[in-house]
């Protein structure tokens, strides 16, 4: 499949509940996010082209009171997570205003999963 995102996946540390807003059900966690999508990782599976308005509960974030964001979106993709029990359901986002971009960047600065690499003094190899 050829990649069409426009930004860079930001995987997430948070456990953010993200849940259909007028079927009223979890859809699962929220595993990754842009500003533009996301990808939330669940036990059902749902169909492509599908619109919904999703509801995250919003994770602990400085200056932020939010404890729960809507935002309008189309199902994009839905594929077998690598645990086969549970689907990755891809989620593009049909509008987001400014308060909600300012909530989502905060929630990929404080929760982004980073894979630094540890700045370890230099260690001679014992062998010779």
């Amino acid at each position: 499949m050829r990649e069409r995102r426009q930004e860079p996946r930001k995987n997430l540390m948070a456990y953010t509940q993200v849940y259909d807003l007028y079927r009223v059900y979890l859809i699962g966690y929220l595993g990754d996010l842009t500003l533009k999508g996301a990808m939330v990782i669940g036990d059902k599976s749902i169909e492509e082209n599908l619109d919904i308005t999703l509801a995250f509960e919003v994770p602990e974030l400085p200056e932020i009171q939010a404890f729960r964001m809507t935002i309008p979106a189309r199902v994009v993709w839905c594929q077998r997570d690598i645990s086969p029990e549970y689907f990755n359901v891809g989620f593009e986002f049909k509008e987001v205003k400014p308060e909600q971009k300012r909530i989502i960047q905060a929630i990929i600065d404080n929760y982004e999963f980073r894979r630094d690499v540890s700045n370890y003094p230099f260690r001679p190899s014992l062998s010779k």
